[in-house]
């Protein structure tokens, strides 16, 4: 069998994805909702093969995903994204910081299905279901994932819907509609939305995201890992990006995990999580756990923000229910959870345009602005690889977009 689908709460084996979906994606043995995906046949060492010649989509890395058949591919061309190296932002640490360090932006905006870092997550998905014959699949999202589903899922015959809160941006309507799939937009807040996909999962049998620890969503982005390998040589000493749900630090650890005993000299790099000041739940808990030298049980401190007042839909998470599973892989990286202002964002989206001709989208600026948080702070160290993990492009941002023209030189 080329994978298993393992309980993380009880530790018993499941099956394959036929056994999980068929039990509504839980446990059958202790009704647990987060499971790990395991390949007790995966020959890691066999990775330097695949580092050569052109990748074309992260199935490049079929032989370890939990796919059995090649035809049922659903894909754009996603995944295997360059890595670029950003001199502009090495030259600021060495002259203001005095830090030498190398920094690469994984651009998640060139991804082939709707430039964010969620078409790996919704190719896989779509890829799977195809495979066992799911017939109709619903989700509630702020943008991006609702995007990435309502494309791949389409590509592969799948009925869709989408339930989203009232504020989602009109170039995300246009996006999901485009594509035949149904959009359903709440009348009240994201958490609206997702109580109302939940009962829509009911009232109708239709099978429904299980959220940011899904094992398809963590199974294709930790195939990061092996682009770090194929493109950098190394794991970065330092990985970051802005959080709202948390899948791609998950699923990072668990990329690392699974190669660790093959490649003993790699290291895990120290994640730095950044948030946006106006929805920050995650980076108010970790303050008061700093301030508290890390009890026993930190993690599950933790509280709702009740206002936020974002602008960033796409990072809008103001209950951070999986702040209990990504805090402790934070603090045993030896990371951080750090703030951004995001008043300074369309400012920090000109500097990037200036240097680079390239502008990303509000929640891709939230993380770049966190590196130069992180350099303030004295989180970036002498000889770091900092990997940036930006999340998307600006196509579906054209206020963002505004906002930065606005800026004078």
């Amino acid at each position: 069998m080329k994978y298993q689908i393992i309980c993380k709460k009880c530790g018993e084996t499941i099956g394959t994805f036929a056994e999980w979906f068929a039990h509504d994606q839980k446990c059958p043995h202790c009704g647990a909702n987060y499971a790990e995906v395991v390949y007790p046949e995966a020959d890691y060492s066999r990775l330097p093969e695949f580092f050569k010649g052109e990748v074309k989509s992260h199935f490049h890395y079929f032989d370890y995903l939990p796919l059995e058949n090649k035809e049922n591919i659903v894909s754009c061309n996603e995944g295997a994204i360059p890595m670029e190296r950003w001199e502009h932002m090495e030259r600021e640490a060495k002259e203001k910081y005095g830090i030498d360090c190398k920094v690469y932006m994984y651009r998640n905006d060139l991804n082939g299905g709707t430039a964010s870092f969620k078409d790996v997550s919704g190719s896989l998905a779509a890829s799977v279901m195809k495979e066992h014959g799911v017939k109709e699949y619903c989700l509630a999202s702020t943008g991006n994932a609702g995007t990435a589903y309502a494309t791949y899922l389409a590509k592969a015959g799948i009925k869709f819907t989408c339930f989203s809160p009232k504020w989602v941006d009109e170039e995300t309507k246009n996006t999901i509609t485009a594509t035949g799939q149904t959009l359903v937009v709440s009348q009240g807040t994201y958490g609206d939305a997702k109580n109302e996909v939940a009962e829509y999962h009911k009232q109708n049998g239709v099978m429904m995201s299980s959220g940011n620890t899904d094992p398809l969503r963590v199974e294709s982005k930790r195939t990061i890992v092996f682009e770090c390998m194929r493109q950098l040589g190394q794991m970065p000493t330092v990985y970051m990006q802005a959080v709202a749900g948390g899948t791609s630090p998950i699923a990072l650890e668990k990329g690392f995990r699974d190669i660790r005993s093959t490649f003993p000299e790699l290291r895990m790099p120290r994640m730095i999580l950044v948030q946006q000041d106006e929805c920050d739940p995650m980076v108010t808990a970790w303050e008061w756990a700093k301030e508290h030298n890390f009890p026993v049980g930190f993690e599950t401190k933790y509280e709702a923000k009740k206002d936020c007042h974002t602008r960033i839909g796409i990072l809008t998470a103001a209950n951070p229910g999986n702040y209990p599973i990504v805090a402790p892989l934070v603090r045993n990286s030896g990371g951080d959870f750090i703030r951004v202002e995001e008043a300074s964002l369309p400012q920090f989206g000109r500097q990037m345009q200036r240097e680079t001709g390239v502008l990303m989208g509000p929640a891709s600026m939230v993380c770049y602005a966190g590196f130069y948080r992180a350099l303030e702070q004295g989180l970036i160290k002498q000889n770091d690889v900092v990997l940036l993990n930006c999340g998307e492009g600006s196509l579906r941002s054209k206020w963002f977009v505004e906002e930065v023209e606005k800026i004078e030189e």
